[in-house]
């Protein structure tokens, strides 16, 4: 494993200060679970860590009139026993109790999660169908985006030279509003996803009729994705089981499976046409 000079600053804009004037030659690195690997594998040589484990402010999960917010520096262990993300986002336990072991799960951040960008982060898709909006900071100031778009491909971000994601911000969701994700993998061990779905409802005062849907996909295209035709279908219907088949098919025609040693696109798409109804029900009853 290459040698590396580990540097602990203590602010954000120390942190950036850091980045930027050791250039490619440094990386930032929070829980490490990736980095390390990516390291130890070979696949990156960074001449310096910039931690951010000091970094004060970056570690928050805070619920105000309806708007969630989420420290990059958050860790898995922390969103799973939150009482807040367990009453109000009840999707987010079913994505982080699925991520690893506990041991992972308590140094692992969800920031980490999502700036390695890889197609198969339970994190990503989740926070996708919730409309989450990220922060960034660096050299050039601060700016905010959709999370969505913040993918360009696997492992490739929009993020700039030095700059930091600062947190997720998820904004207030209509009445009558329940989500759900389903980690579907091969065997009941810690194991990466086949494919990962995830449905947010939100009902009209009838409790049946449908006012809002996203669907989130994962593993199913070069990045996270919504899938959108599977969402107009949803929108406006009686949300009956022949409605819910449908948006189903439709979500498994508008993903972009392909074939890879762990499973093969035909089984992927199949798998969407039953999870998207699945997750489609329980959203329904977390949201009535």
């Amino acid at each position: 494993m290459n040698k590396f000079e580990y540097l602990m600053p203590t602010t954000i804009d120390e942190a950036i200060s850091l980045c930027v004037s050791h250039g490619e030659r440094a990386r930032y690195i929070a829980g490490g679970t990736d980095v390390m690997i990516k390291i130890k594998e070979g696949k990156i040589g960074p001449q310096y860590l910039v931690s951010l484990r000091r970094v004060q402010g970056l570690d928050h999960i805070t619920y105000k009139d309806g708007e969630l917010r989420i420290g990059s520096l958050v860790t898995h262990r922390m969103l799973e026993l939150s009482p807040v993300i367990r009453k109000e986002f009840p999707i987010l336990i079913d994505a982080v109790t699925n991520i690893g072991s506990v041991q992972i799960r308590n140094v692992a951040t969800i920031g980490g999660n999502i700036v390695n960008a890889v197609p198969s982060a339970d994190g990503a898709i989740p926070l996708i169908t919730l409309g989450a909006q990220v922060r960034l900071r660096g050299p050039k100031g601060e700016r905010s985006m959709d999370l969505e778009h913040l993918f360009m491909g696997p492992g490739m971000t929009l993020l700039e030279p030095g700059e930091i994601l600062l947190e997720f911000i998820i904004p207030k969701l209509p009445p009558r509003t329940g989500a759900a994700y389903c980690k579907h993998t091969r065997r009941s061990a810690m194991e990466l996803p086949l494919l990962g779905v995830a449905v947010l409802i939100s009902l009209e005062e009838d409790k049946f009729t449908c006012s809002e849907a996203r669907i989130g996909l994962g593993v199913l295209a070069p990045t996270p994705m919504r899938a959108r035709n599977g969402e107009t279908i949803l929108k406006g219907s009686k949300l009956t089981e022949d409605v819910l088949k449908e948006a189903g098919k439709a979500a498994a025609e508008e993903c972009k499976a392909r074939d890879s040693i762990r499973g093969e696109a035909w089984y992927r798409r199949e798998m969407v046409e039953v999870l998207v109804p699945r997750m489609a029900r329980i959203a329904m009853e977390r949201a009535s």
